[in-house]
């Protein structure tokens, strides 16, 4: 009889109890759970692959916890089919659910081109790393997307100065930016390698490493011209709104990375 009523009783709410602290918390959630999604492809249509993720809300002074487990049930509720199309949809989804005016969610994932060779013409994968960021903050939702793409630097003081040679070195140029309206992974990627001293490659044959290797000699590039020449692309893209551009090359005579990062708001001059 006892054991009959104990089933019968509701299980407390503790995270929607009221708390007394009066502190208002900016972000509370769940990271780094990984779940499979759907990303539009440039050249077959989709890919699939694993991304990583992280959603937050903020939660009001007044409450003593978020429920976790809503999240989790988020991301499920949509199976598969996460996209740059359904995201503002799982956003605004979040904020509803979890009674609350502001959200913000992040999924990493890899992304791989198919590329070819520049003189066999041999094909290989290679892989980026891109990030979608969504934020829904007094009713707006803003949405950004950041790549990471890896590229050949070549120093233009070390060409300069040497009877032969140059040091050059892999760099990964970094280019988040919030847009108005779609843009391809494949075009912010395009933008960062036509803009380095040569772009990278999965497989190549000899003669495409005579080729990468005088590309490079002839197009050498410190940090500050990588970051400067992407941001003039970016500037007369009418699609972005704005951007953050970063250079890091990991310099192949010193132990540590040569930097630049150029930020521009086209709203707000």
């Amino acid at each position: 009889m006892n054991k009959q009523i104990e089933i019968d009783l509701p299980i407390a709410d503790v995270q929607s109890s009221p708390d007394t602290r009066c502190i208002a918390i900016d972000r509370v959630g769940i990271k780094a759970i990984r779940h499979p999604v759907v990303v539009a492809d440039k050249d077959d249509g989709m890919q699939h692959t694993v991304a990583v993720f992280n959603m937050y809300v903020n939660l009001p002074h007044n409450f003593k916890g978020t429920h976790m487990s809503r999240f989790v049930e988020i991301l499920n509720g949509h199976e598969r089919e996460i996209s740059v199309e359904s995201f503002e949809a799982i956003l605004q989804e979040m904020v509803e659910r979890l009674e609350t005016d502001s959200g913000h969610i992040e999924m990493t994932f890899p992304y791989f081109v198919d590329k070819s060779a520049p003189i066999s013409g041999v094909k290989s994968l290679l892989d980026y790393e891109v990030t979608f960021i969504g934020e829904i903050k007094n009713n707006e939702y803003l949405f950004t997307m950041k790549v990471v793409i890896p590229v050949t630097s070549l120093c233009p003081c070390s060409k300069k100065i040497s009877d032969y040679g140059a040091h050059n070195q892999r760099s990964h140029v970094t280019i988040a930016v919030r847009t108005n309206s779609f843009v391809w992974i494949e075009d912010v990627i395009k933008i960062a390698e036509d803009n380095a001293s040569c772009e990278l490659y999965g497989l190549l044959k000899r003669p495409d490493e005579k080729y990468v290797t005088e590309k490079a000699y002839d197009n050498p590039k410190f940090v500050e011209d990588i970051v400067r020449d992407v941001a003039e692309v970016l500037n007369n893209d009418k699609r972005i709104d704005a951007y953050v551009v970063e250079s890091e090359n990991f310099e192949s005579i010193h132990n540590h990375s040569a930097y630049a990062l150029i930020e521009h708001d086209k709203n707000h001059h």
